[in-house]
């Protein structure tokens, strides 16, 4: 079984990692601006890196559910590489946003255009399953028959 679902638990670990990264951003620019919790308002500098932490917290659990249903339901190696290309757009929009507000715009729309390729993967990979096991109807030889 580990060898179905390891890419996806090694891209899991990279997103918390990075998650990770975007606290200790935090806490360095509270410190930098003198900013002592449980404030959250400062200079725009330091708002922007607030704001780009916070917003990348509340889209990792719709990722981290999306990742691992596309994965079993789907395909691992394809999950794993879409979690990689969010990974990665969430790292350019963090840095983005911290530059400038505009700057967080391409990855933000890209990072979000990663996630409805996640939701179409897992869902079909659960319509298929779905299908396959209470219907008896497989999809997939009927294409290649």
């Amino acid at each position: 079984m580990l060898d179905q679902i390891h890419w996806l638990a090694a891209v899991t670990v990279l997103g918390v990692l990075e998650q990770a990264y975007f606290f200790l951003q935090v806490i360095y620019a509270r410190r930098l601006f003198g900013i002592s919790p449980p404030k959250i308002s400062g200079p725009p500098e330091f708002e922007r890196i607030f704001r780009a932490q916070v917003n990348s917290s509340e889209y990792f659990p719709i990722f981290l559910a999306l990742l691992w249903q596309a994965g079993l339901f789907f395909h691992q190696g394809l999950a794993a590489a879409l979690g990689l290309f969010y990974l990665y757009a969430r790292y350019c929009y963090f840095v983005g946003y911290k530059a400038s507000s505009s700057e967080r715009l391409a990855p933000i729309y890209f990072s979000a255009g990663v996630l409805w390729i996640l939701i179409a993967v897992s869902a079909l990979g659960i319509l298929h399953f779905f299908l396959s096991y209470y219907v008896g109807l497989n999809i997939l030889q009927l294409l290649t028959a």
